[in-house]
């Protein structure tokens, strides 16, 4: 069943690579676009926030697709902040978002915890490559790009004598193209991972493996390219996602919720005390997502900017004040407040704002994550209870409704003062209904399909014995 497995991983891999994975990249080696003479000029104010910040056509004069322009036109402060960012967000996945796991999962099942958001790094990383990029941010149809940054040719430098020449993405005209790529690498990598919390000490490692690429192509390529990309059809339609609020989080959080349907609840759920492993790990876990998140948010400006001062100054407001509404419903409703709460609720308002950061000033930011921590407190207990699912981490909880609420919020409380834009609720609860049937449609489907073939879940004698133990071999001592 192992050699079936990876095999079927394998497969997976080679199909998703396009037939036209040698075409010649568009405006690969042709000139700059006269337009394009000065793209830092083009980055500035609202033209190159966040690919969501401008929901409609590209501005006027702005590029329309990848092209290659000489390197002389590059913002080295721009540049600059995107390398820091790209780090920043690759530290949450790991160790971050590893830790905050791996701390709350118990002793037996640690490692393994710790083990899938490795992997999925690694795995997320050679799909990213393969097609995901070009499948998220090429121009292409409404709801997914083209090939032609397949094996992602055309992402280049070029040294010369007199100008060097270096690819930029339409998305973001101010800074390399390459490390435009790594930016979104990293959204890609941690979404991915995001989904382990609801299906961890119960699911294979192989169907992992298996249910995360497949995942990775087929839903979040997808959705990232109909909310960002500006041919998406929700981008056109003037969806407002500024970091990934509906991409990353709410994305993340129904395919949690129909990983836990599908594999039922963990032995022992609701009848035996399930502790977390280590709380010093999950909170410290929490901290480095807390500082990775400005680069997520702040850096979804692509530039080095005041709009990526105010997206930084809104992350703050909204996360602190997330995690105190979370901690006082806690108390109020428990009689104390925990540390495994108030680390929880700041994770529920960095979600929340993602989606808002760079359209709304700090007072909103407040209220936004003051509602966020509330609303996930309950639906991270009582709803959970009340429906009686097993979300073992709280992906749904916390990620799922989290991006709702910021999502929605983002509609009533954007300024066109700092963004440009006009919000809708209407319009952001369309994205939101699109991202939460598609990608609970889908991921239920992918995980019927894997369960059938190569089946999902351990056996009980391996959930008994723990997951490090019975699927890596290890354990803490």
């Amino acid at each position: 069943m192992i050699k079936l497995s990876q095999w079927m991983f394998l497969g997976m891999l080679l199909l998703s690579m396009p037939t036209a994975w040698a075409d010649e990249p568009s405006g690969g080696g042709a000139a700059a676009p006269a337009a394009a003479a000065s793209p830092a000029a083009a980055a500035s104010a609202d033209t190159a926030a966040a690919p969501a910040a401008t929901p409609a056509a590209a501005p006027s004069g702005a590029i329309a697709e990848p092209t290659v322009i000489g390197a002389d036109k590059i913002s080295a402060g721009d540049t600059a902040w995107m390398l820091t960012s790209t780090a920043l967000v690759l530290m949450m996945c790991v160790p971050g978002l590893a830790l905050f796991y791996g701390g709350m999962v118990r002793k037996k099942n640690v490692l393994a915890t710790l083990m899938q958001s490795f992997a999925c790094t690694c795995v997320v990383t050679m799909l990213w490559w393969i097609i995901g990029y070009s499948w998220a941010f090429t121009p292409g149809n409404g709801f997914i790009g083209g090939s032609a940054r397949a094996l992602l040719n055309g992402v280049t430098f070029m040294h010369g004598e007199s100008l060097s020449k270096v690819s930029v993405s339409h998305m973001a005209p101010t800074i390399p193209e390459a490390v435009y790529v790594m930016f979104q690498m990293t959204f890609a990598i941690i979404t991915p991972a995001l989904i382990a919390g609801a299906f961890a000490d119960r699911m294979k490692f192989s169907a992992m493996l298996l249910f995360l690429t497949a995942w990775s192509l087929l839903v979040y390529s997808p959705i990232a390219h109909m909310v960002w990309e500006p041919t998406g059809w929700l981008n056109v339609a003037g969806v407002l996602d500024y970091a990934g609020g509906t991409v990353v989080h709410i994305n993340a959080g129904v395919a949690g919720l129909a990983s836990c349907l599908v594999l039922g609840k963990r032995l022992g759920y609701g009848r035996e005390a399930m502790p977390p492993h280590n709380l010093t790990l999950t909170l410290i876990g929490a901290s480095l997502l807390w500082v990775g998140w400005f680069g997520f948010n702040a850096g979804s400006a692509v530039a080095a900017d005041g709009r990526a001062g105010m997206a930084m100054l809104a992350t703050q407001m909204a996360t602190g004040a997330a995690a105190l509404g979370w901690m006082f419903a806690e108390w109020v409703s428990k009689g104390k407040p925990s540390v495994l709460g108030i680390a929880s609720g700041a994770v529920a308002g960095l979600v929340a704002i993602t989606p808002a950061s760079g359209f709304v000033g700090p007072t909103s930011a407040v209220i936004i994550g003051v509602a966020a921590g509330i609303i996930c407190f309950f639906a991270a207990t009582s709803l959970k209870h009340a429906f009686g699912y097993d979300d073992s981490l709280d992906a749904f909880g916390v990620h799922g409704i989290g991006g709702i609420v910021g999502a929605l919020l983002t509609g009533v409380f954007v300024s066109k003062e700092i963004s440009g834009l006009d919000g809708s609720v209407l319009t952001q609860l369309k994205g939101v209904v699109t991202t939460v049937v598609y990608g609970f449609v889908v991921s239920f489907v992918l995980l019927k399909i894997i369960d059938k073939t190569i089946g999902l879940r351990v056996s009980e004698e391996q959930e008994r014995e723990g997951l490090d133990i019975s699927l890596h071999g290890e354990s803490i001592e």
